[in-house]
């Protein structure tokens, strides 16, 4: 008995996995749009992004924002 629940929480984690790369390089795209629009306008797109406020470099404000929003999916 112990083996099945196992086996089934291991295939649960293992579609959560699949499911978040996707996930996880589209929001990074949209965001990486959007950080590079607001960078060549010269715009603040830092308050834009959750997370990516106290961020130095474009690459890192976009990670810092995706991992916020993927944080809150639920």
């Amino acid at each position: 008995m112990a083996q099945s629940i196992d086996v089934r929480h291991h295939t649960v984690v293992h579609k959560d996995r699949r499911s978040f790369w996707p996930i996880f390089a589209l929001s990074f795209a949209v965001f990486m749009a959007i950080a590079v629009a607001g960078q060549l306008l010269g715009w603040q797109w830092r308050s834009w992004l959750p997370g990516a406020e106290g961020v130095k470099s474009l690459h890192g404000g976009v990670k810092a924002a995706v991992y916020t929003f993927m944080s809150n999916l639920s």
